[in-house]
């Protein structure tokens, strides 16, 4: 079923974490740099409560945090049967609150929030959040003796289900704005996923992962994207039916057009691509502006060569830094924005004459 897409039309939007360290600060200036689709930032190097999977543990059951090796376990000494039955309680009961992520936890979600808000006329129809995804978040807790999470089925179970309520209580937040959520599933750990040594089959991430987008999409108008910052099986991330797949193009464009039938068919029916425009692992600072415009026209030549419209593919283009940006020193961070900033803005020529930009787009489409 062809979904209705917004026209993107390359504007420009963050991933998540940042290595800044003053919350006010950060967000004003990204707020600055991305007026039209602004996000939340993850600051990672400000406090472990802000890593990756530890920022989306509140109201999960059983979970132990261990702050200075930023680390998760199963609770060897919690009575497991009660932890479950209190968490399906609430989860059951549709009690959003009892799933929220406070303050202390995600102070830039609820500065931005509070900023858009009062200044909603100045920004574009969207705003973005994020969350770890589900393979990621199972793949980084230790439930004892050795065991994957992937080899409990029952917590499983419970931590996509708290995950996908912690993802709704934050698009719910999101749309206090006023502006419609895009958030993504941010998948680090299906980079180079079909190893031999992988805990779980690909049938198994495809349900996990349709299991959270479709309880967001069932239960709101958010836009959700999955983001991977590696090489993967795409058309297994595109079998969970995301609205957005995110990918860094700039070190794995060759590899994500592997599969021109699956994404065809993807942005004909209503997908659109994130492209990774601009390294951050790899971020050097001699690149350009001319450099990544280069890499994504030759992304773009390619979907052209299999036939698809050009006027689709601009509408059905977002840019974003490769992955997020926590590792990176500031300065490079800041860099890399600009270079962000700098492709948006040169990306007219990519646009078909005649074509209306996103200035005057409808966010509630």
């Amino acid at each position: 079923m062809k979904k209705e897409r917004p026209a993107f039309f390359f504007q420009a939007t963050g991933i998540g974490s940042v290595p800044f360290l003053d919350v006010e600060e950060a967000c004003s200036f990204l707020l600055e740099r991305f007026p039209t689709i602004p996000f939340w930032p993850q600051m990672v190097k400000r406090d472990a409560r802000e890593d990756m999977s530890i920022q989306f543990t509140e109201g999960l059951p059983l979970l132990e945090i261990d702050e200075q090796s930023r680390s998760l376990t199963i609770s060897s000494t919690g009575e497991r049967e009660s932890a479950l039955v209190t968490f399906y309680e609430h989860y059951l009961a549709d009690d959003l609150p009892y799933f929220a992520i406070s303050r202390n936890f995600a102070p830039g979600l609820y500065e931005i929030i509070e900023k858009v808000k009062r200044e909603a006329e100045t920004f574009g129809p969207f705003i973005k959040g994020h969350s770890v995804g589900p393979v990621t978040f199972a793949a980084g807790v230790k439930a004892g003796e050795g065991r994957s999470l992937f080899q409990e089925p029952d917590l499983l179970d419970a931590m996509v289900k708290g995950l996908s309520i912690k993802a709704l209580w934050q698009v719910k937040e999101l749309a206090r704005t006023g502006k419609r959520p895009i958030i993504f599933l941010d998948e680090p750990y299906l980079s180079g996923f079909g190893s031999a040594f992988s805990p779980i089959q690909r049938d198994q991430v495809v349900k996990i992962l349709r299991e959270i987008v479709g309880y967001l999409k069932e239960r709101s108008d958010a836009l959700v994207g999955i983001h991977c910052c590696g090489n993967t099986d795409w058309p297994m991330i595109l079998e969970a039916e995301p609205d957005i797949v995110s990918f860094d193009a700039y070190e794995y464009l060759d590899y994500f057009l592997l599969y021109p039938e699956d994404l065809s068919r993807f942005l004909e029916n209503g997908g659109t691509i994130a492209w990774g425009i601009v390294p951050t692992f790899s971020f050097t600072g001699t690149e350009t502006v001319d450099t990544l415009l280069s890499i994504l026209r030759e992304g773009l030549d390619r979907l052209h060569r299999w036939g698809l419209d050009p006027e689709l593919t601009a509408a059905a283009s977002l840019l974003t830094p490769a992955c997020g940006m926590g590792t990176m020193d500031p300065a490079s961070a800041m860099r890399a924005l600009e270079l962000l900033e700098g492709v948006t803005d040169n990306c007219g020529a990519l646009i078909p004459a005649g074509v209306a930009r996103l200035e005057s787009l409808d966010g509630n489409q």
